[in-house]
Formats: structure tokens, sequence, C-alpha cells
């Protein structure tokens, strides 16, 4: 069972991108992602690959289609999306360190004309055209952007009409959360908690359809816990890379996860939403 310690640094900021980005290919932290997701794709987040393939197939992707995945992070993902689908993908992130990873990684792949990342701001205006792509990933990401509203105004902007947008919610509020436990969800950087009914309702502002929702709480409880074991299983040569206190706190946020997903009082919803226009056959 895992437990939740109180101490004084529940509230403390733990840095879990940069340095995950920057030591991505550690061979400890690839055993890691096999060992937490089963198929490592280089997600850090709460996806599954048979999960994330099913979020695909709602968007009936097609290879002269193009993609933008918003909060790429390492690029993994990406990458798998343009091997799967074979069309064009571009990656965003705010992380600088991701982007450097990601960028290295379509290299590597041979992928660098078919999927680029760059960084930027999601939160801000996108550096895109209207009506300039054909579908938007947003997977476990959408809790780090204060101004959803705003966000989604520029998800309808720069879809093409027909066309549609996946995003998970990790953190819906319900259920009783204290404010401690607040603190531990979002001890690694900027985080918006909201109730079900807000991002239903700023889908509809912002012009866009709600196609559907799904309760998806259950990866998300189930891959907290593979996490925080696995990274306990390989604690002496993480605390190498991380610090004692960085590992410490890391351990503390997989394992508040963990506890407030499984009790469903931080549930982890996914969302399929189109730009009205054109008619679309898209299944949902």
């Amino acid at each position: 069972m895992l437990l939740i310690e109180r101490a004084f640094t529940v509230a403390k900021r733990i840095d879990l991108f940069d340095s995950t980005y920057s030591h991505f290919t550690k061979q400890v932290l690839e055993t890691i992602r096999k060992e937490t997701f089963g198929q490592d794709i280089g997600q850090n987040s709460w996806t599954t690959v048979d999960e994330y393939d099913r979020f695909l197939s709602w968007l009936d992707l097609r290879p002269e289609h193009h993609v933008l995945e918003v909060a790429s992070g390492s690029g993994g993902p990406g990458l798998y999306v343009a091997n799967r689908a074979g069309c064009r993908v571009t990656g965003i992130d705010a992380n600088e360190a991701g982007v450097a990873t990601a960028t290295q990684s379509a290299a590597d792949s041979n992928q660098a004309g078919q999927v680029t990342f760059t960084v930027a701001n999601a939160n801000s205006p996108l550096p895109f055209d209207d009506d300039s792509f054909d579908a938007v990933l947003c997977i476990d990401s959408m809790n780090h952007f204060p101004d959803r509203l705003k966000v989604f105004q520029q998800w309808r902007r720069i879809l093409r009409p027909g066309r549609r947008a996946v995003f998970t919610d990790p953190v819906v509020i319900t259920g009783p959360v204290t404010n401690d436990e607040l603190a531990l969800r979002s001890s690694i950087g900027l985080f918006l908690f909201a109730p079900i009914g807000v991002n239903e309702q700023l889908i509809e502002t912002a012009g866009l359809r709600l196609v559907k929702q799904e309760d998806v709480t259950a990866n998300a409880a189930t891959v907290s816990g593979h996490w925080h074991g696995s990274r306990e299983r390989h604690k002496d040569a993480l605390i190498k890379i991380e610090g004692e206190e960085r590992f410490a706190g890391l351990q503390q946020f997989f394992a508040a996860v963990h506890r407030l997903t499984t009790e469903k009082r931080l549930s982890r919803i996914v969302y399929l939403v189109e730009k009205p226009g054109l008619g679309t056959t898209i299944a949902s």
C-alpha cells in the first residue's frame, strides 16, 4: 500500500520534467518506463500504448494529415503517432530540455522531415495559421494551462473544419481533497484543478462541440502505482541522477497520485471535441 507522508516538504516544488528529459536515455529511466507502461514509447504521462491507440482511433488519421501534439515532452508519443498513421506531426512544449530530446530522437529515427518539435507555450497564441491542422492531441497536460478557455479557442482556430482534438484532464475534482493532498499532487509545477462540468462548459464557450467523454482514471491509478514501485526498486540508481531530496519528493508525488486516483477523489477524464464546419464521417 502506498502512503502519503505528511512532512514539512509537502508543498515544496519538485522538478520532474527538466531532469527527466535531460537524462531520458539513461538505462535506468528506460527500464522504469518499461516496468511502468509495459511498452515504452517515451511517454511521461499516465497513458499506455493500448489506451493511446484507442484515443488515436477517434481521430481517423491518414497519411495526408497534420497533427499538433500539445505538450509533446520527450517526443516519443509524437514519433509513435507518425509511425502508426504515416502523417506529419508537429509537437510543441514549453520545456526546452524536452524539445531538445524530442528533436534528437526524431533525427536518430530518421523522422526529422516528418516530425518536428518546437518550444512554444500553449497558454499563449499558437504560432500557426488558421485551419492548418487535422487533429490536436494533448495527453495529461491540460491541468498546466491556467486560461483553459483561450487554449480551446486556439485549438478551434488552428483546426480545420470538422476535425477533432483529444485531450485528457488528469485532475478533475470528483471528491473531497485536502489542501496538503492538492499541494502534493501539484508539487511538480503549475496546476489548475477543476470540478466536473467546467471543461464541458469551456469547450462549448470556445465554439467546439463535445463529441464524448470517458472516465479513464483506472489507467492513472495503475500507472502511478507501477511508477512508484519501479522507482523504489531502482532507488539507488535514481538517487545518483536525482539526489535524495528530489527522489523522496517524487515518491511522495507518485504516492499521492495513486491514492487520489484509486479513491476516485481526483479523476482522469478524456474528452473528444470537434470544430464545427464541414460534414465529417469520423467514427466516435
